[in-house]
């Protein structure tokens, strides 16, 4: 069995995250969520992996290199041109269109292919998923999972009958249209036949333009009903709920990294923690290299990456915050992500860094101040 990773998306409902970072590359517990589905493919024996890339590809790329700290082998195939200015634009194929370049350039595809979108935590018994998709002879299967009926809004939705063959879909139906509440997990086994459906360079789909051909053929097309965790990262307010969820040790596989220090606290190597007023309750991570003041105030599920500087007074509730934030004197954050130059409510409210308080929160590494003295220096102006 081999397996293909979508990757070439641009990831805009994660903005801001997604500025700097491909959506496979965004981290949970300080690892990528690709690196996830790598280790978990190899733990079935799926050792020949592809990955489509487009948007930041190289990012993606330079992470995993061609596999071999996995065991396994991967090849990238990008999607774009470079234009007259010798730059690369990124323009992604489809997910079923980036399928057949690969198919085309080397033949990848000749033996039973698992396909999975590369920004979801998943934990499916993919030797059993096999084994159903063969004893039914199927030509392509979709792996779905049962969602409440109050939520189907959310996903797509797959319609079939009681053998589990495939009549329809239906992409974020009403609680009051949808005829089914078993959601496409955007897991996918397909036969190599497949590729031979999909024409040659053009955008295609395929849950829009791929899945609606095979039904419309009659081709031995099932779907699987399968309980397994499947945690997606649709939207920022999704991110911020997994990694609550992951902190406060729901989501089973998932083992905090670092060393346990404290009761609900771990930590990096080398961070530096002054203690006098200082509160900590866990579940807490705390990053290498990070430094934590005196009279902090910290309450899980909190993540603190990597480099970071918690000044002191600085309280911080619920929140995540990326490698090198540096939260300054006596401010608060509650149930916050802090991005590099974004901050991000719960809700899904963004700010750049000039839409708020110049003294909240900076870079790690900028040690001087700038844009404190940027505001002193409006001030002279001013009075002058």
């Amino acid at each position: 069995m081999k397996a293909m990773i979508l990757a070439a998306g641009k990831g805009t409902r994660v903005r801001p995250l997604t500025y700097d970072l491909p959506k496979p590359m965004i981290p949970i517990l300080g690892k990528p969520v690709m690196a996830y589905l790598i280790e978990h493919l190899a733990k079935y024996g799926v050792k020949e992996i592809m990955v489509n890339v487009s948007y930041l590809h190289e990012k993606i790329e330079d992470y995993f290199g061609e596999g071999y700290q996995y065991g396994v082998q991967i090849g990238y195939s990008f999607e774009g041109y470079t234009n007259d200015q010798g730059e690369v634009v990124p323009q992604p194929l489809g997910s079923a269109g980036g399928m057949k370049k690969i198919q085309e350039f080397g033949g990848f595809f000749d033996d039973t292919t698992i396909v999975m979108c590369g920004d979801a935590l998943i934990d499916l018994d993919i030797k059993s998923a096999l084994f159903e998709h063969r004893r039914k002879g199927a030509l392509a299967s979709v792996i779905t999972r049962e969602v409440p009926w109050d939520k189907v809004s959310s996903y797509g939705v797959v319609v079939a009958d009681k053998d589990g063959r495939i009549q329809s879909f239906q992409e974020k139906p009403s609680r009051e249209e949808a005829r089914s509440n078993f959601a496409s997990t955007g897991i996918y086994i397909f036969e190599p036949e497949v590729l031979d459906l999909i024409p040659s360079k053009e955008n295609f789909d395929i849950g829009s333009d791929l899945f609606p051909l095979l039904a419309a053929k009659g081709l031995p097309f099932y779907a699987q009903r399968r309980a397994f965790n499947w945690i997606d990262i649709g939207t920022v307010s999704d991110y911020w709920e997994v990694c609550q969820s992951v902190l406060m040790g729901e989501v089973a596989h998932l083992d905090m990294p670092g060393i346990q220090i404290n009761d609900g606290l771990w930590v990096g190597l080398n961070t530096s923690i002054d203690w006098e007023g200082t509160t900590i309750e866990g579940p807490v991570y705390i990053g290498s290299g990070t430094r934590i003041e005196r009279n902090v105030t910290i309450v899980g599920p909190t993540w603190i990456g990597s480099g970071s500087h918690i000044c002191s007074g600085a309280t911080l509730r619920r929140s995540v915050l990326f490698e090198y934030t540096r939260v300054l004197p006596n401010v608060s954050l509650d149930e916050m992500i802090v991005f590099k130059d974004y901050s991000v409510g719960r809700a899904g409210d963004m700010k750049h860094v000039s839409e708020v308080d110049p003294d909240a929160w900076a870079n790690a590494r900028d040690r001087r101040s700038k844009r404190r003295l940027e505001k002193n220096i409006v001030s002279i102006h001013k009075s002058v």
